[in-house]
């Protein structure tokens, strides 16, 4: 059985975008659901149950995952305001060298040796701590939850954490002075490039016992969701500017899209295309805010039906 399943952002997103008239139609006769919980985490069977992306990239990245616990602690770059301080950029978003972990990694290496937490960088986008299998962890939030938002609203021991929170918030707040004060962040600065003068912990736990999927390929930018789909066994890689042929299951993620044009043109209409010539069994649409549409080439009979203007209708 051939079929597709692309991930969508929220609808909002999109606002009153104007669909095709050809889209808004198919749209219109779709089966239309809504689904709970997470979005990416529906993808992939995992056992124990969680979302522990550290210990899943770093067994891609090193292959050492099952000796421990694992947290991310990624570089990251804050900027004080008024009413605290927000997270502009992480990671990736950083232009990131292997020059800048070589700088700042032996500047932090005592901070967290000390505390139990040995820190390394095997790629310089990708920072890890080290932990023991039975290491208590309070809540992180993913970086992409806290992005251009204050981020003492998403650390832990704010509220319901107890010890190891308030362990955390001052481990990072040490981190930070350490970064601060570092003349590698005066260099960067030079150069044109925004300071790393912080790290976000987050994705802590351990290498799953399982991880099996209903998909036999994911293309993503979404580091995670293609770092699962290794550890799953099944074809995993970056997101193809395009729609393009394929066989067996297949899912897409397209959730960094923001204008619903180049996404009828290379995706929506393309697909629909296929379904209507017998190449595609099933399609899905399946949005951030739980609302999921299915697609069926026997709907082309429910012409009763009154066609969609927008995402949000």
């Amino acid at each position: 059985m051939n079929s597709v399943t692309l991930l969508l952002p929220e609808r909002a997103r999109f606002g009153g975008q104007r669909l095709s008239e050809a889209f808004g139609r198919r749209l219109g006769r779709a089966d239309r659901s809504v689904e709970a919980g997470g979005q990416a985490a529906r993808v992939f069977d995992i056992l124990p149950r969680g979302w522990p992306v550290a210990a899943v990239t770093r067994q891609r990245d090193v292959g050492d995952a099952m000796l421990g616990a694992w947290l991310r602690a990624d570089p990251a770059y804050v900027r004080p305001d008024i009413n605290g301080a927000r997270l502009l950029a992480y990671g990736e978003a950083l232009s990131l060298s292997e020059r800048d972990s070589a700088a700042l990694l032996p500047a932090l290496k005592p901070l967290f040796g000390d505390a139990g937490f040995p820190i390394d960088a095997p790629t310089p986008t990708r920072w890890y701590l080290a932990l023991s299998r039975e290491a208590r962890l309070p809540r992180f939030a993913s970086p992409e939850q806290a992005l251009g938002e204050d981020m003492f609203q998403h650390l832990p021991g704010v509220e319901g954490d107890g010890p190891e929170g308030r362990r955390w918030r001052a481990l990072l707040s040490e981190a930070q002075v350490v970064l601060h004060n570092h003349p590698h962040n005066a260099q960067r600065i030079a150069a044109g490039l925004a300071p790393i003068n912080s790290l976000w912990f987050w994705g802590g736990g351990v290498l799953p016992d399982h991880v099996r999927s209903e998909y036999g390929e994911v293309r993503s930018d979404d580091e995670a969701l293609t770092a699962f789909g290794a550890q799953a066994g099944i074809v995993a890689g970056e997101l193809p500017p395009a729609w393009s042929a394929g066989e067996g299951a297949r899912l897409f993620d397209l959730r960094g899209a923001r204008d619903v044009t180049p996404l009828q043109r290379d995706w929506f209409e393309p697909i629909g295309l296929a379904l209507d010539a017998g190449a595609l069994d099933r399609v899905s649409l399946a949005f951030a805010d739980g609302e999921r549409f299915e697609f069926a080439r026997s709907q082309r009979w429910r012409f009763w039906r009154k066609p969609l203007r927008s995402l949000q209708d």
